[in-house]
């Protein structure tokens, strides 16, 4: 098995260089934080980037070049969505203006919104919409929903102003060496292409084009389990190739909560930061810190 992974690696090499973008891959920042799904619980959300050194106790910027990467899962569970939303909005325009950055990657549960699914959602979340777009209420698309959901899916579905400001979100990043997915990258997905897929995807949200063929897929980047559910040896070597590919070092995926806290897989090629840290779960807050070649989990 070893041996057709790698050469699928080393056939994409090329291929993959030829396409990454400079919103897709960018270079490596001397300390770059990345915390997992927070659902909807903006004070889990908090708690979490003032233990990274990220914001004041006013949730300010104060990083100063402090690179912060969240992996997706922003939406459902929790009430406090719309807000945590335009919290990493402000953030990542403070932490440009400082010489640092923050990026809020696109999980399972905000494609999940813009489809219309509001299965995880809770009546908060619902209300948390309320007055915050103008819609029409007799709109076809919002007419045969319930009313209390009509403002939620005019913000979200594709176009609508909370799904644009998604649409600014990656769904794979490369930070030199680190690669930053809410699932994992598999290698259906370096051959389907990095910045096709995030490409797509904006065009998507911003209600452009359709949802992207990727997603058909129950193991596309944002639901793939393959690095963080019991991961067995083969998928150390599917990790190695796909890393290999992306001229990374290591893979950091949220989406599967780790009971034990943050831990990584596949012989320290993965790590796995969704914890549960929000309400709705009752986990702890804990982030990772890469520094370098270092990284290590610092908890509350």
């Amino acid at each position: 098995m070893r041996t057709p992974l790698r050469w699928l690696a080393a056939v994409l090499v090329t291929a993959l260089a030829a396409c990454q973008a400079p919103d897709t891959r960018a270079a490596a920042p001397p300390r770059i934080v990345a915390f997992g799904d927070v659902h909807g619980d903006l004070d889990a959300t908090l708690r979490a980037l003032r233990l990274a050194g990220a914001v004041d106790p006013d949730g300010q910027w104060c990083g100063g070049r402090l690179v912060v990467v969240q992996t997706g899962d922003q939406l459902d569970r929790g009430d406090d969505e719309a807000e945590i939303l335009l919290l990493f909005e402000r953030l990542a325009e403070q932490a440009a203006a400082a010489g640092g950055a923050f990026h809020s990657l696109l999980g399972n549960h905000e494609l999940m919104n813009v489809a219309g699914d509001f299965r995880y959602v809770t009546p908060g979340g619902f209300a948390d919409f309320e007055g915050r777009v103008d819609f029409d209420p007799e709109d076809p698309e919002l007419a045969r929903l319930e009313p209390a959901q009509r403002a939620r899916a005019a913000a979200l579905r594709p176009g609508g102003h909370y799904a644009r400001l998604l649409a600014t979100h990656d769904v794979i990043l490369v930070l030199e060496g680190n690669v930053f997915v809410h699932g994992g990258v598999l290698p259906a997905h370096l051959e389907y292409g990095v910045e096709r897929i995030n490409r797509e995807t904006r065009a998507w949200l911003r209600g452009e084009a359709g949802r992207p063929e990727i997603y058909a897929a129950p193991d596309s980047p944002i639901w793939a389990r393959s690095y963080s559910l019991d991961p067995g040896p083969e998928a150390a070597v599917t990790a190695r190739a796909v890393l290999d590919a992306l001229r990374a070092e290591r893979m950091i995926v949220g989406h599967t909560i780790q009971e034990g806290g943050i831990t990584n897989t596949c012989g320290g090629l993965v790590w796995c930061v969704d914890v549960g840290m929000a309400g709705a779960y009752g986990g702890p807050v804990e982030v990772l810190l890469i520094e370098g070649d270092q990284v290590r989990v610092l908890r509350e």
